[in-house]
């Protein structure tokens, strides 16, 4: 006796995808812009894109009864 339950799987096209996701902006492959932010407790945390450059940041805080603790990151992509 199979337990396990059964999901119905599809196979979804590229442009479907886009507009399920929030599409693309720009004009062709060479401008494609794109910003995210995010905030949370204790971290902060930034992704730009454009073209086929992807640039991440983030910064990290916390603090204990040890005492405080930081951490940044940047990561620089080519696509």
């Amino acid at each position: 006796m199979n337990l396990v339950p059964r999901v119905a799987t599809a196979e979804i096209s590229d442009a479907d995808l886009d507009s399920v996701s929030g599409g693309q902006a720009g004009v062709g492959p060479a401008a494609n812009p794109g910003l995210g932010v995010h905030a949370g407790a204790g971290g902060l945390g930034v992704h730009a894109e454009a073209g086929t450059i992807g640039v991440t940041a983030g910064l990290g805080a916390s603090v204990s009864p040890e005492g405080l603790s930081a951490v940044g990151g940047l990561a620089v992509t080519q696509y």
